[in-house]
């Protein structure tokens, strides 16, 4: 029986529209209204009323935040500041944002629906990684090449100079700090493009910085469309990086902008239709059963590295999703700002569409619903979708092969290793997969056999990697390209530049 929030919590630790700043751009350390006079709206997901009314964005705005990153970039206030120098200014923000922790989840769960309650990937988490990266400031470093006793070579780490950074709307505050926080710790002037449907908790983020020291116009925020702030920013001339995290499809084209300009360096961190696959060798059928039920109610669904496909031995596989379904069936769904709320909307009419009609399409195709499918607290007006099971649907099918970004999860069996990789590696993915065994050997089979960038065997330790855990995109197919995370990820807003001096 799935329960229903209906107690709020006390009026003061709930935000509303009152509660939300103007969304405009932020350059040169200063708030100044969009040159566009368009306009879009943003809605609670949790009760479909309007919130803001925000810029479209335009040419112009992206064109005077850039020259205000490459002011700052030239003059080099931050850029030649000392490491000591950079770490303490972070080290200062990243206490602004653990002090602020609760608002900033608070805004996100307004905005687009990931509830308070949510232990992973939040402010204060946000806040320990930005630690992380100004911790490993003074870390990274650079090579003496072997050479004759006539020269001497050195390879030091610099930064690539101005850095487009745009944002997706799933996980709001962590994103924002997983993009500036090594950018920044690499000395370089970051553009931020925060999602149009969650930008409250960004406009947060940069005035914080500033609060803590850094330098006018080493971050500025150009809120709007994606079709045209984003676009703006991965073709402009005078970014010298853009990194991204969204779709594949997007993903694909801000490849193409930045390659058909000046050819920017890229990272983009892309979808994901990563598999669970499970082995019926005696392993803990409970204990699968209840990661793969939290998995799918986590930020209901939307998360990239998912395991939305479950890739279940066949004797198994019965058992494992009336377990799964028994799970399911304790969420708690409601406002995302209620502490009790486990089980949030998703981010917007939108989204639910689509979701719907990936399901819709599934059965229509003769696939079956093993669990929910259906509306929820559809008399609140929000978004709200029971987590989905989807049985007997092809391997070919749209709902096993693309991205959903939902709660929805389908199962399919396999009789022995050969099937299971076949169809594990069976899409143009490959960002994650989740490995369930007992044995050591059959996992070191299956991590070797598949094409993923990341491959987690039996993925309770998942959660204890920490802020030092580097995931690439390569293998990944539509999955992106880069590093994100960890001393890699810093190393990835640097160059490596050659300095040869001769001396005989």
């Amino acid at each position: 029986m799935i329960q229903q929030t209906t107690v709020p919590t006390p009026v003061e630790e709930r935000l509303s529209i009152k509660d939300l700043t103007p969304v405009e751009p932020y350059i040169d350390g200063r708030s100044s209204p969009s040159s566009s006079e368009d306009r879009f709206s943003t809605y609670n997901p949790a009760n479909g009323a309007r919130l803001l009314d925000i810029a479209h964005g335009s040419q112009a705005d992206v064109d005077r935040a850039v020259r205000a990153a490459r002011l700052s970039f030239e003059k080099g206030a931050w850029r030649n500041a000392s490491p000591g120098e950079k770490k303490a200014v972070l080290m200062r923000w990243a206490e602004l944002i653990a002090d602020n922790a609760a608002h900033l989840d608070r805004l996100d769960a307004l905005e687009m629906g990931k509830p308070v309650s949510l232990p992973v990937f939040n402010a204060r988490i946000a806040a320990g990684f930005l630690q992380f990266n100004a911790e490993a400031i003074d870390k990274v470093a650079g090579d003496v090449l072997t050479s004759d006793s006539l020269s001497t070579v050195i390879q030091p780490r610099g930064p690539h100079g101005v850095v487009a950074a745009i944002v997706p709307w799933n996980f709001p505050t962590y994103n924002c700090i997983l993009k500036l926080a090594p950018a920044l710790a690499a000395g370089n002037s970051v553009v931020l493009k925060p999602s149009e449907f969650s930008s409250q908790s960004a406009m947060m983020l940069v005035r914080f910085a500033h609060d803590a020291g850094l330098p006018e116009g080493v971050l500025n925020i150009v809120p709007g469309c994606g079709h045209i702030v984003g676009r703006a920013l991965a073709e402009h001339m005078d970014v010298d990086m853009v990194t991204f995290t969204g779709s594949s499809a997007v993903g694909k084209l801000i490849m193409q902008y930045a390659g058909a300009s000046n050819m920017k360096v890229v990272g983009a961190e892309c979808g994901g239709k990563s598999p669970q696959i499970i082995f019926d060798d005696g392993i803990d059928a409970d204990r699968i059963a209840h990661y793969i039920a939290r998995t799918i109610v986590t930020n209901q669904g939307q998360v990239c590295s998912f395991g939305s496909r479950i890739l279940v031995q066949d004797s198994l596989q019965a058992a494992l999703v009336e377990k799964i379904s028994g799970y399911l069936g304790e969420i708690v769904p409601g406002d995302p700002q209620f502490p009790s709320t486990t089980y949030g909307p998703l981010v917007s009419a939108g989204q639910f569409a689509k979701v719907t009609d990936f399901v819709d399409q599934a059965q229509a195709q003769g696939a079956r619903l093993a669990h929910g499918g259906r509306r929820l607290l559809e008399e609140t007006g929000g978004y709200f979708i029971e987590p989905t099971i989807v049985t007997n649907a092809a391997a070919d099918s749209p709902i096993v092969q693309e991205e959903v970004f939902g709660p929805v999860v389908t199962v399919l069996p396999f009789a022995d290793m050969e099937e299971a990789i076949r169809l594990a590696n069976g899409t143009r993915y490959g960002l994650a997969a989740y490995i369930w065994s007992t044995r050591a050997a059959t996992g070191f089979q299956m991590a070797n056999a598949l094409r993923t960038s990341v491959t987690v065997v039996n993925a309770d330790a998942v959660a204890s990697t920490g802020p030092g855990f580097a995931f690439s995109g390569e293998p990944s197919g539509l999955s992106g390209v880069g590093v994100e995370g960890g001393v890699a990820g810093l190393e990835a807003y640097q160059r490596r530049q050659t300095l040869w001096f001769n001396h005989g």
